[in-house]
């Protein structure tokens, strides 16, 4: 398995976790308490950025955030609420580009806690491509753009602007499109979601 080492760069970028869904074509499960591999499934999430190169983890919770709390292990991790989750996935963007304000991070590597196939290969390609507080870096998949990305703190306060339902920084990104720089992934990872139920074959 490949892993990043920490240097200074990697220190600057922040792992920032979205795991606040409700998993409503799930029945109601939420998506950071699936199991997978005999654990919760925003453990592996987790342990995925880290093994990445993110020194630093914060995790956005929302649906059932007090029992992901009580059933998941994530030592060392800030652990955000989001109360406005049922809204979308720009709240917890929000929500989580907002907790690393004040502290070191001069970046967000953003992953989601239901894309199992995207591995810590994935996250040390895009953190290796980090700049600096300018840089805008997306995961690609035959070209097309996927997760993980990275934001350059200078890019935090738009992101919010423009962050609402389930579109996320597309918005910003799409706006932006000549600055950003893709990393192609197809060779290591899998970007499907889960979903539906028949995604959960996709768990172990």
């Amino acid at each position: 398995m490949t892993t990043r080492q920490t240097t200074g760069g990697a220190r600057a970028v922040a792992g920032l976790l979205l795991a606040a869904g409700g998993g409503r074509r799930l029945g109601g499960r939420p998506k950071a308490l699936l199991p997978h591999r005999g654990r919760p499934l925003v453990e592996h999430a987790v342990r995925v950025l880290r093994e990445g190169g993110c020194a630093t983890v914060h995790v956005v919770l929302g649906a059932q955030a007090d029992e992901v709390r009580a059933r998941a292990s994530l030592p060392g991790c800030a652990l955000v609420d989001n109360p406005d989750w049922g809204q979308g996935m720009g709240t917890s963007l929000r929500a989580g580009l907002g907790s690393l304000a004040g502290t070191q991070a001069r970046a967000a590597l953003v992953s989601l806690v239901d894309q199992p196939g995207i591995g810590p290969e994935a996250v040390a390609r895009v953190l290796a491509a980090y700049e600096g507080e300018e840089s805008l870096v997306s995961a690609a998949y035959d070209g097309v753009r996927g997760h993980p990305v990275l934001f350059g703190a200078a890019h935090w306060e738009g992101i919010a602007a423009t962050a609402t339902g389930d579109r996320g920084a597309r918005a910003y990104l799409t706006e932006h499109r000549p600055a950003v720089t893709l990393i192609e992934c197809g060779d290591v990872a899998r970007p499907f979601d889960i979903d539906t139920e028949a995604d959960l074959t996709h768990l172990e």
